[in-house]
């Protein structure tokens, strides 16, 4: 990465170039034995049982969008990131920074959407701050979350887990997020509705981890889709992972606004995904606990681990293998 250069959109989309900036930039003078895993939270031993914590800003453009805004959102993002490291959701931190000029209507509709998500999530707020800055300072509002949860006990999840042999699943259709953002903020119609699967997934999280308490890995795929998401895992694990494309699981509408578009459905962003690694054993019990939740009736075993080499590869429909490349940038900015 060319260090003299400036700051890109791109720098902030989940792909390679945010993973260079993070790694060549920030981590090196930062560095710790917590920092250095770069995982959605980090999992803090503090005597009485490890704690996640995880911190996260949201800049969603627009504000409001079919499937959710960006209240919903900003606790769907921090409670999943707890979630995804085996722990459950306790506490949030809420920040607003609101633009002068921002109406208050607005804001209260937003606040409504963050109680009734925290309620469904099983977090409570426990503390916040409020800046306003001048006009044109902020495109109206900014969010910023922390959130604490306490591990499960007997979970080990990590992103440097994933072993060959297992299974890689996910809890439904993907790209619908990114895809909702896009129409929404471009008036793009399809003759069908796209929303944002933004969702806490954090009681979907822990059914599965009840019925298969060794998970080995598990991932939002947020900034940089499923692409960005497996290719974290294939690289901190040094596995490959395999991914058939007969099975995953994307809607007509979705198939249909990405081939239109030219947008790889892999690389487009996710709010209500989880994607699961465990022992191919097991795969069928933790797609049972998937279906039994109402935000994974779609889930489906999509993939396995097959070797030892870092990469992904795309299994397609007529039998071929090609691979399957990080992400550069986001399709599109400002989706989270």
């Amino acid at each position: 990465m060319n260090k003299s250069g400036n700051i890109l959109l791109a720098h902030g989309g989940g792909g390679r170039l945010m993973h260079e900036l993070i790694r060549d930039v920030i981590v090196p003078r930062l560095s710790n034995p917590v920092l250095d895993s770069l995982e959605d939270a980090a999992v803090i031993d503090v005597g009485r049982g490890p704690l996640a914590f995880t911190t996260d800003s949201y800049v969603v453009k627009p504000i409001f969008f079919r499937g959710g805004n960006i209240g919903r959102l900003s606790v769907c993002g921090t409670v999943n990131d707890l979630a995804v490291q085996g722990a459950r959701p306790v506490a949030l931190s809420l920040a607003f920074i609101i633009e002068e000029g921002f109406e208050i209507a607005k804001l209260e509709k937003i606040v409504a959407s963050i109680a009734e998500a925290a309620e469904e999530a099983g977090v409570y707020i426990a503390t916040g701050d409020l800046k306003v800055v001048e006009n044109g300072g902020a495109d109206g509002i900014f969010i910023n979350t922390a959130g604490i949860g306490r591990v499960i006990e007997g979970t080990r999840v990590s992103s440097s887990n994933a072993r060959q042999g297992d299974a890689v699943l996910i809890n439904g259709p993907i790209a619908e997020h990114g895809l909702a953002i896009m129409c929404e903020r471009e008036g793009v119609e399809f003759g069908t509705e796209i929303g944002s699967d933004c969702a806490p997934l954090a009681g979907m999280v822990g059914e599965i981890l009840r019925a298969v308490p060794d998970v080995h890995c598990m991932k939002d795929p947020t900034r940089g889709g499923l692409a960005g998401a497996l290719h974290e895992i294939a690289e901190k694990s040094r596995v490959t992972i395999e991914v058939h494309e007969s099975d995953l699981p994307l809607t007509d509408a979705t198939r249909s606004a990405c081939d239109l578009l030219g947008l790889d459905p892999l690389s487009v962003a996710n709010e209500g995904k989880v994607i699961v690694v465990c022992p191919g054993n097991r795969a069928q019990k933790a797609l049972d606990a998937m279906k039994n939740h109402r935000y994974g009736r779609e889930a489906r075993i999509i993939g396995e681990v097959s070797g030892s080499r870092a990469e992904v590869l795309l299994r397609t429909a007529v039998g071929g293998l090609r691979i399957i490349d990080m992400p550069y940038g986001e399709l599109l900015p400002r989706i989270c």
